[in-house]
Formats: structure tokens, sequence, C-alpha cells
């Protein structure tokens, strides 16, 4: 049995052998993994106006051959699935020299993905030499530990919340790191791939709670572990490079952390909510008999009966049958369809039903 792992710490050296060795099976939550691109750079890259662009020509990120990049990601991917709990997920980013090459090996391995997500980056560098389009984008893969995995984190509401209450899509438009989040070393790049936090944060939002183990093997200038503290998750980095490891350290250390009561990370599913029936606003004359709904258009309304049933014409039922009958549908959440005047003013009966909780239930 390999030695007590340490958390909130980076450890210096190969991830793939520390992984197998000093990390224990099944301890960490998410992982998010930030792997060599083998960008296969061959010559310098000169602006049109005679300066040298500082591009990824780092050590780290050559290899000899595709074979051994192959070999590469797949002893990381399966150290990786070793360590991840059953219940936990994966992150991989990587461009198109190698995304293709990592999801193929990752569906070898037996992890199931979830989603692709596209990081749109809204102010990429251009293509200087006009030969090709301009590269605009990242590729993230998300994936379960296996296809019959049945329990995993996705904090969906937070998500569409934060996204003004529509369903996150799965393209992100985020700007490369600049400014001030852009480690610096004597005027330069102190990493030349380093991540924005705006990127990790929903990863590590959509995917972890709080307190969960956030794990990254490939640490770099520390994004993963100053957003992971930042959020109130707990963290554990490999870096194989000497340099990189002071700097992510100092990083992490200089980074708050948000003092929030827990219940502030998550926005709660309305499924968790306490039950409010209709005919409870009723009786607490939130809304009256012989009132009108209206769908928010005002192009359909019912009248509110006595028993908390709606009519309108001919036609008779609850919130929800009514919602669907006037529109000729199957069916309706008559919460979200329903409105009630107030004041010359339509207030979603969702309102009123969460006053209710508000004022009896809290």
């Amino acid at each position: 049995m390999g030695a007590m792992q340490l958390i909130n710490h980076l450890y210096h050296g190969d991830c793939i052998d520390i992984m197998n060795t000093e990390m224990e099976p099944k301890s960490v939550d998410l992982i998010f993994a930030d792997p060599p691109y083998n960008l296969q750079l061959e010559n310098e890259l000169w602006r049109p106006n005679q300066t040298l662009v500082d591009a990824v020509d780092d050590h780290w990120d050559q290899f000899n051959t595709f074979d051994d990049y192959d070999k590469f990601t797949y002893l990381w991917l399966k150290a990786c699935k070793r360590v991840l709990k059953d219940t936990g997920t994966i992150w991989v980013i990587g461009s198109y020299h190698n995304i293709y090459r990592v999801g193929k090996i990752m569906h070898d391995l037996g992890y199931w993905t979830l989603n692709d997500i596209l990081w749109v980056k809204t102010n990429p560098m251009p293509n200087f030499n006009g030969t090709r389009f301009q590269n605009a984008h990242e590729t993230l893969i998300w994936a379960k530990k296996s296809k019959n995995q049945k329990k995993y984190t996705f904090n969906y509401h937070t998500m569409k919340t934060l996204n003004d209450d529509l369903q996150m899509r799965s393209d992100w438009h985020i700007p490369i790191c600049i400014g001030e989040e852009r480690e610096m070393i004597n005027g330069k790049k102190a990493h030349s791939t380093q991540k924005p936090e705006a990127l990790l944060r929903r990863v590590i939002l959509s995917s972890s709670n709080v307190g969960d183990i956030i794990f990254d093997p490939f640490m770099g200038s520390g994004t993963t572990g100053a957003v992971a503290k930042k959020l109130k998750r707990k963290w554990i980095g490999i870096e194989k490079e000497k340099k990189y490891v002071e700097i992510a350290l100092n990083r992490i250390h200089r980074q708050y952390q948000i003092t929030l009561n827990d219940e502030f990370f998550v926005t709660p599913s309305k499924r968790k909510l306490p039950k409010v029936k209709f005919g409870q606003l009723l009786e607490t004359e939130m809304i009256k008999e012989g009132e009108y709904l209206y769908s928010k258009s005002r192009k359909y309304k019912a009248m509110v009966s006595v028993d908390g049933t709606l009519v309108s014409d001919n036609l008779r039922g609850s919130i929800h049958r009514m919602g669907a009958l006037v529109q000729g549908i199957k069916a309706c959440n008559g919460w979200d369809f329903w409105y009630v005047e107030r004041n010359e003013r339509l207030f979603s009966i969702d309102d009123l039903r969460n006053d209710y909780r508000k004022k009896y239930m809290s």
C-alpha cells in the first residue's frame, strides 16, 4: 500500500509515478487535466512587424513520435482512472493537435464521454502567416469513469443561473489569460499555456461540491489549485517542472477563499424545495377565487374556481392540465405558464409559490 496522500499539496515529479505510488485509489472527486499538446512546432513564428512570437516550444511539450505521445497519454489516463472515485468525473483540455488522440485513448480505457465543450476564445492569437483559419477555440472532454456509472456531480441549476437562467450550452465564450491574472517573470509569461481562471471556475462549479478533492496531474502555474481554494474545495496537484512548482505554490498561497456559507455555493433544485399546492395559495388568499390567470403574452386566460381548478370556455382542470389544453399540447408546467395580474402588471404564480415558502415554510 502506498503512502497516505497529502491534501492541498503540490507534488513535484512525474505524474504517472506519483499517481501509481503515492496517491490512494478512488480518492479524488474531480480531475482537470491540461496535458502537453504535442504541438509539433518546427520553426520560429514571427509577426508581420518582425517581432518573435512567444510560442509553446517548451521541452515538456515535445515527443519524438506520435506513438510516444500515445503511450504517455495512455499511462497517465490509466493512472487517473485509478485515483478517481467511482462517482467522479474527469475533464481533459486540448487542441486539434492532440484532443482526438486523447479522446480515442479515453474510450479505449473505458471512460464515457458526457460532453465535449468548446472553449471559444474571445481574444485569440491571430494566424500571423495567413495560411489557415485563426485558431479560436480549444476542446474540453468531460467524461465519467465508465459507461455504467450512475452517480456523478453536475450542478445543473448553478450553471443555468450563471447563464441568466438559460440552460448553459457547450460553447463557452471566455477570453484567454491576460492582464493581472497572467503570472509573469521578468516581464515574460511564467507559463506558456496558463489557462484563465474563468474556465476553471465553470469546470469546478459545474462538477464538484464544496469540500471535494480536485486533482490536477499537470498543475503548471497553479490555476486549478487557486480556483479550487477560492471555491472552498480541497486540491492535489502534480508538476514535473521545478520552476513551475514554486510559481504555483506562491500563487495558491496568495489566493483568498470565499467566506460565504456552503449553502450559497450551489443553486438548489426546485425538486428539493418544499412542496406547495396551488390550493394553498387560495387558502392564504395570495390568489382569490374568481380572478383570472393569464399566459405571459395574455393570449390565454382562465378563471380560478373555489376548488383550485381553472375554467376556460367549456374546459376545466388543474393549472397544469389547463395550461396544456389551452395550448393544444400534451403537457405543461402550470407554475411556469400562468401569471396573475396585480396593479396592471403580470406576476408569475411560481413567484407567489416562492413567497408562500418564505412566509409559511421558512
